[in-house]
C-alpha cells in the first residue's frame, strides 16, 4: 500500500503523522541499526578468532579488531556500488544457505545413528542451577529469540529501488519467513543430536562445537560458514540503514547531508559512514549479549508500533489501493 522506502517510518508517517516518524528515525539512527550492525559483526569476529584458540576463551580485543574491520569493509562495499552490495548480498546468502544445509545434513546423519537422547526430553531443567528462572531471565530469553528472526523488514527499507514492489515485497516475506523457521527448527535439533543443552548453553561458539564433534577434519568449514553467514547478513543490514537516512533526512527528520546520494555511483555514502561509526563505537563499548538486550527492547516497542499503524489505517486509510490483502474478519 505505501511504496516509500523507509519501512516503520514511512507507516509511522501514513498513519501517526510526522512526530512518531521522527522519534523512530532517531531511535533507529542512534541505536537500532548501528547496535543490529555491532552485534552481528561481533558475532563474526568471535566465529573467525575462535578457531584460532583452541580450548582457550577468545580475546575481546582481538573479536572487537575483527568486528570493526568487517564493518569498514562493508562500509566500502556499500559505497562504492549499489550493484556490487546486492551482488555481494546475493552470493552471501547463497553460500549461507549451503553452510545451513551442511549444519542439517549432519544433523540428520547423527539422527539416523540413533543419537536422540537429548532430544527424548527437551524441556526438563537443565541443572539445578537453571532449574528456576526469573522474570528477567524469561524476558532475556524472549528477547534473544526474538534477536533471531529480525531482519524481517529490511527489505522494506528499500521500496522505492525494487521492481514491482507491490508484488514482490509481500512474496518475499511470505517466501523468507517460513523458510527461516524451518531452518532455525532443524539447525537446533541438529545440534542437540550431538551435545547435550548444558554443553549447547556452555559453548561460546555452537556451530563450531557442532562442527568439531561431527566433522572431523572438515570442521574449518562451519566457522567460516558461519562468517560468510554474518558477513552477509551484516551487509544486508548497512545497505537497509542507510535508505532510512535518506527517506527520514529528506523530509527534515535527519539532518540534510544524511540525504546526499553520490553523484556518479548513486550510494547514500553519508547515511551509510554515519551508522558505521556510531556501530564501531558500539563494538568497542559493548558486548553481544549487552547491545542484544538494548537493540531488542528498543526494537520491539516500534515493531509494536508498526503492527498498531497497520490497525489504523484500515480506519483512516479504507480507500487506499492495497495490492496485498487479508480478510477484514
Amino acid at each position: 500500500m505505501n511504496t516509500s522506502s523507509g519501512a516503520e517510518y514511512a507507516y509511522f508517517m501514513d498513519a501517526f503523522g510526522p512526530l512518531p516518524a521522527f522519534l523512530f528515525s532517531w531511535v533507529s539512527t542512534l541505536v537500532l541499526k548501528p547496535s543490529q550492525m555491532a552485534i552481528i559483526s561481533l558475532s563474526f569476529g568471535r566465529y573467525v578468532v575462535e578457531p584460532f584458540v583452541g580450548d582457550c576463551e577468545p580475546s575481546g580485543v582481538a573479536m572487537k579488531l575483527v568486528a570493526v574491520l568487517i564493518i569498514l569493509v562493508i562500509l566500502v562495499i556499500n559505497c562504492y556500488s549499489v550493484n556490487l552490495a546486492t551482488g555481494v548480498q546475493n552470493v552471501f546468502t547463497a553460500a549461507k544457505m549451503v553452510a545451513i544445509m551442511i549444519v542439517i545434513c549432519g544433523g540428520m546423519y547423527q539422527l539416523q545413528k540413533g543419537n536422540t537422547h537429548h532430544l527424548q526430553t527437551p524441556f526438563e531443567p537443565i541443572s539445578q542451577e537453571r532449574a528456576s528462572a526469573s522474570l528477567a531471565d524469561i524476558a532475556t530469553a524472549f528477547y534473544t529469540g526474538l534477536w533471531a528472526y529480525d531482519g524481517w523488514n529490511n527489505l522494506n527499507y528499500v521500496t522505492e529501488e525494487i521492481k514491482n514492489p507491490s508484488r514482490n515485497l509481500p512474496l518475499s516475506i511470505i517466501i523468507a519467513i517460513p523458510m527461516v523457521t524451518i531452518c532455525y527448527v532443524l539447525i537446533n535439533v541438529s545440534y542437540l543430536t550431538v551435545m547435550s543443552p548444558d554443553a549447547l548453553l556452555e559453548s561460546e561458539a555452537v556451530a563450531v562445537t557442532f562442527g568439531n564433534l561431527t566433522l572431523g577434519v572438515m570442521a574449518w568449514l562451519i566457522p567460516l560458514s558461519v562468517a560468510i553467514s554474518t558477513f552477509g547478513s551484516a551487509n544486508g543490514t548497512l545497505f537497509a540503514a542507510g535508505r532510512l537516512c535518506f527517506a527520514a533526512s529528506r523530509e527534515g527528520h535527519l539532518m540534510n547531508i544524511l540525504s546526499y546520494v553520490h553523484i556518479r555511483r548513486l550510494t547514500p555514502a553519508p547515511g551509510l559512514i554515519f551508522h558505521s561509526l556510531i556501530a564501531i563505537i558500539m563494538v568497542v563499548s559493548g558486548s553481544i549479549d549487552s547491545l542484544i538486550d538494548f537493540f531488542s527492547f528498543t526494537a520491539w516497542i516500534f515493531y509494536g508500533g508498526a503492527m498498531l499503524a497497520l490497525i489504523v489505517m484500515r480506519k483512516t486509510r479504507r480507500d487506499a489501493p492495497r495490492p496485498y490483502k487479508l480478510p477484514s474478519g
